[in-house]
């Protein structure tokens, strides 16, 4: 006996649009079983976890915080996976992107300039597609898989980074800690509303973002380039349209987004390189990207949905004493329900008995 999966011949529109509100009920209810096994209060754990951190102005601002590089990534991720381009090292990208936009500041500290900022989230952006261009031509010369490389490449711009801030890049005044130089006030990203919270531009540059490759995906040819190969290279081929610039164009706009996103977020919310200078964000993008359906402004919901797990996380360990894995396992249960909520509308599950369909087969 196996499990096949047998696709339906017309999917339910309605249950479609429902999928990702059906996931996050779903994922809701699992939660509320978890924190039962764990001894806590279901509804009290999840008023802390959902709840409670949209009760305060300064919280809404750490929401946005969270959210815009989740929606910067997860907009150039959305690019590349309809196109059928499967770039799953976003944290790596990011991780490139703000090590290449800190030069500015960290090596050529003495200059102030009201043009370091610009110069640094530009930099920063090509830092991301550069890095992102390493798959992208892997695959698209030698037609290797570029999930394998594009993940393996997280690891190396992980340990680079902790190389920089340990070696060459450390402090000299930092106390010996691993850390590179505070960034001058030009190089910081201001705050969007200085008086009422700390919110900084990378969310409406995350907005900006997402409208725009909205407009592109729905309004030009580029983006009816991007549907038609990634449901048929075959037709692509036909209408004149290149896979192989394709590769390019998906991963170093989907790098370039990373990228920004990653010297966004060090120059607004750090104001310096670190060991560590993201809770994951590249990965959970993924997540993002497709509990917004693929869609820009999609993705700006649910990136603010996710962005809500890691503010519920810290909330949740103050308020009820569990772990900041409850996170990741809200995050991860999201993605399952997400996915198995997609399969299930457009594909039955069948049961096939091997002995049965071989007689069956020998009968005719």
């Amino acid at each position: 006996m196996r499990i096949e999966l047998e696709k339906r011949a017309g999917a339910s529109r309605l249950f479609s649009f429902l999928s990702p509100l059906l996931a996050l009920l779903l994922t809701v209810i699992f939660g509320g079983i978890m924190f039962a096994l764990l001894g806590k209060d279901p509804i009290h754990a999840l008023h802390s976890f959902f709840i409670e951190p949209l009760l305060e102005v300064w919280s809404l601002h750490e929401l946005a915080i969270k959210a815009g590089p989740l929606i910067l990534i997860a907009v150039g991720l959305s690019v590349c996976y309809r196109s059928n381009n499967w770039n799953i090292g976003a944290e790596g990208q990011y991780v490139m992107g703000a090590i290449a936009g800190s030069i500015l500041p960290v090596v050529f500290f003495e200059w102030n300039s009201p043009l370091i900022l610009p110069l640094m989230l530009i930099m920063g952006a090509i830092g991301g597609a550069l890095y992102a261009g390493i798959p992208a031509l892997l695959k698209a010369h030698f037609n290797t898989n570029e999930i394998l490389t594009s993940l393996m490449l997280v690891y190396i711009a992980q340990l680079f980074l902790d190389w920089l801030v340990r070696g060459a890049w450390r402090n000299p005044q930092g106390m010996n800690f691993p850390e590179t130089r505070s960034f001058a006030p030009e190089a910081v990203l201001p705050p969007i509303m200085e008086a009422s919270g700390r919110a900084h531009w990378s969310f409406v540059f995350a907005l900006i973002a997402a409208v725009a490759v909205w407009f592109m995906m729905h309004y030009t040819l580029k983006g009816f380039e991007v549907t038609v190969l990634g449901q048929s290279p075959r037709a692509g081929r036909f209408a004149g349209f290149s896979s192989r610039k394709m590769i390019w164009f998906s991963m170093l706009l989907s790098g370039g987004l990373a990228g920004f996103a990653g010297i966004s977020e060090v120059s607004g919310s750090i104001g310096h390189l670190q060991p560590i200078i993201s809770p994951g964000y590249g990965f959970t993008a993924i997540i993002v990207a497709f509990l917004g359906r693929l869609n820009p402004l999609g993705i700006i919901a649910s990136g603010l949905v996710l962005a809500l797990t890691y503010l519920g996380g810290e909330a949740a360990q103050l308020s009820i004493g569990v772990s900041d894995k409850v996170t990741r396992v809200f995050q991860g249960l999201l993605l399952f329900f997400v996915l198995s909520c997609d399969t299930l509308i457009h594909y039955k599950v069948r049961l096939v008995f091997d002995r049965v369909r071989q007689k069956i087969e020998g009968a005719a």
